[in-house]
């Protein structure tokens, strides 16, 4: 039975992706999908566009800012499926390959 992943890509720049990462990219989305491993994938605006909501106990607080205070931040991810641990680990390090990024590889929970 398949279990699901995030895959995080880590940047340290803001819309840094050239036309061969792109294309890249296109070609490991395309393998992803053609062996049913694609869940869905996308890019994040930089940080400098975060809003921090903390609306517990009704508290309705909001900061225009990240949780993150680092010059590396998440750019984009890929939700996908694997049979196990190893195969997502090879995944990611195939989707780090494609988009010349380091990543970050996690179960998700369920």
């Amino acid at each position: 039975m398949s279990k699901e992943y995030i895959i995080f890509v880590i940047d340290d720049q803001i819309n840094s992706g050239a036309q061969t990462e792109m294309q890249s990219i296109d070609l490991f989305n395309a393998e992803l999908r053609a062996n049913n491993q694609w869940i869905f994938a996308g890019g994040i605006s930089d940080a400098r566009s975060s809003e921090l909501i903390d609306n517990r106990a009704g508290a309705n607080e909001s900061r225009a800012t990240s949780l993150i205070k680092s010059l590396e931040n998440y750019s984009g991810f890929w939700l996908i499926r694997a049979a196990n641990s190893e195969v997502a680990r090879e995944l990611a390090f195939a989707g780090s390959l494609a988009c010349n990024r380091k990543v970050e590889l996690r179960p998700l929970l369920g």
